[in-house]
């Protein structure tokens, strides 16, 4: 018996207090902040991630030119080397070796014959067509042997940096031989970079040539400046992306280095309101907050931008209401507000 009285009394008092805090909400506001709404614009932007490498136009190939053999190579993948420094030293082959001394042998021959029919026209026991043909083919052995003299079959040869450079390859070592035409060393100037990076296929027809973008280092490092060199128009198999070339204004970057690229495609215009006064109900529907007179409304909006601190919307607002941005999950549609201190420029 005494069991049961006590059960009915704790069960009162539950219930009492139960309902003595039901009593206590009902009518109570509750505590928020809020920010004014404007209109305007932000920048629409489209994010894409990439590694700094090296101008496509820019680029160079020194290749061999002629069958030799590389003795020394003076530079690996990643130097920057100055204008007229040595890349790698090569001596001509037997082959090119002799081919240098035939050709030299023809031009001596070449320059006799010439000699000898210019003394045999002026005793007119030579025409002038066989004078001519004699000056032609002097002057055709000598070409031949300052082609082969300028390209190092003449004895051993260094290759040169033609301007200061960044050495993107080094496709030789020592004792290769090579052919004529073969590709030895890649080099590129250190001020012609670009980022190649790639951009999802739906974003990719609001990204045009000369767009502004702001380059920010994975890691540590200041933004730099660039802007849309290239924009392909296919997906690249590989990952799904389309290829965006952008070019590197100025700052800092290494080759390699990889970078996020935030390219400013436009502008969204419409209601500004902070990011975090944005909610999303059950339905999925976006919607902001209204102080309406010290009551809370509900407008459901589309957001047209987004950045980390503001959106951009658009729906039946009120610009003269302030948004609440603070304490609005906790809201239902018509309840009562409150502004804290420090509810700024509120609109109080």
């Amino acid at each position: 018996m005494f069991q049961k009285v006590f059960l009915t009394v704790l069960l009162s008092g539950c219930l009492g207090v139960g309902l003595n805090v039901a009593r206590a909400d009902d009518g109570s506001s509750i505590l928020v902040t809020t920010a004014a709404i404007t209109q305007g614009s932000l920048p629409q932007v489209v994010t894409m991630y990439g590694s700094i490498a090296t101008a496509a136009p820019a680029q160079q190939t020194l290749v061999a030119p002629l069958q030799a053999q590389v003795r020394d190579v003076y530079v690996r993948a990643g130097a920057v080397v100055a204008q007229g420094a040595p890349l790698l030293r090569f001596m001509p082959t037997p082959a090119s070796e002799l081919a240098y001394t035939q050709a030299e042998s023809a031009a001596k021959l070449a320059t006799a014959l010439q000699q000898r029919t210019e003394t045999l026209v002026m005793g007119h026991m030579a025409t002038d067509q066989q004078l001519f043909q004699a000056n032609k083919d002097a002057a055709d052995a000598r070409a031949t042997l300052a082609s082969l003299k300028a390209q190092g079959a003449d004895g051993p040869h260094i290759m040169r940096a033609p301007f200061k450079a960044i050495v993107t390859s080094v496709n030789a070592a020592p004792g290769a031989v090579v052919a004529a035409g073969d590709a030895l060393v890649g080099i590129a100037p250190p001020d012609k970079l670009e980022l190649a990076a790639g951009v999802v296929p739906d974003q990719a027809n609001a990204v045009n040539v000369g767009d502004a973008v702001v380059l920010t280092p994975i890691g540590q490092g200041p933004a730099i400046n660039g802007k849309v060199s290239f924009r392909a128009a296919v997906v690249e198999a590989s990952n799904g992306l389309v290829p965006v070339d952008i070019e590197v204004l100025g700052g800092q970057a290494m080759l390699g280095e990889m970078f996020r690229a935030d390219v400013t495609v436009g502008q969204v215009s419409g209601y500004i309101v902070p990011h975090d006064a944005v909610l999303v109900n059950p339905a999925g529907q976006t919607y902001i907050v209204q102080d309406n007179k010290g009551a809370a409304k509900f407008v459901v909006v589309q957001v047209l931008n987004s950045t980390q601190d503001q959106d951009v919307v658009r729906g039946p607002v009120d610009i003269n209401a302030p948004v609440i941005r603070s304490g609005n999950y906790q809201l239902n549609d018509g309840d009562k507000i409150r502004l804290s201190d420090d509810a700024g420029d509120s609109g109080k």
